[in-house]
């Protein structure tokens, strides 16, 4: 007997996940501010829909801590998009209550024991990497999104998060 294919909204949501953790990375490293924004752009779009769709697939499951979570990284990931054509100065307002958010949902993802214990500890790695950058950010610190170590620290850690939900979604059934 074949194994199930995953449906095809789990498809969708880890092709948004791998194109947001992708062009999330790359956009932070590149020169050009125009570059930049377009990935960013294209990262919150995959992002927004990617965890929209995981929003509806841990509700039906009747997982209302995880299906939260992921509704709250969408509402993050909205606040990044309207900053990011305002270039990066003028990003930060929507970047502090976007990673905000961000850190708030992944604890959320990651209470409920739904995921292995190394994306679980990833996402809380990345949290705690968020909230500091935050933290900083509000006391006066002058960080950008793109700011190291932080808050960049904390997307590799965010990125190995997606990886391991990728997986998650596309593994075959046991």
């Amino acid at each position: 007997m074949r194994p199930a294919s995953p449906a095809i909204s789990d498809t969708i949501a880890a092709i948004g996940l791998a194109i947001g953790g992708a062009m999330g990375l790359v956009g932070t490293f590149v020169e050009s501010a125009s570059l930049r924004e377009t990935l960013w752009t294209i990262d919150g779009v995959a992002l927004v829909v990617a965890t929209a769709l995981l929003t509806m697939k841990y509700q039906r499951l009747g997982n209302d801590c995880v299906a939260a979570g992921f509704l709250t990284f969408l509402a993050g990931e909205s606040l990044l998009l309207v900053g990011n054509a305002a270039g990066l100065e003028a990003s930060v307002p929507s970047y502090v209550g976007g990673i905000s958010l961000w850190a708030a949902a992944l604890v959320m993802v990651s209470a409920p024991k739904t995921f292995a214990l190394w994306m679980r500890l990833t996402a809380v790695v990345a949290a705690v990497l968020f909230v500091v950058s935050v933290g900083l950010i509000l006391w006066g610190a002058p960080l950008l999104p793109t700011s190291a170590p932080l808050p960049a620290a904390g997307y590799p850690f965010l990125v190995l998060t997606f990886i391991g939900w990728i997986w998650t979604l596309l593994k075959p059934d046991r």
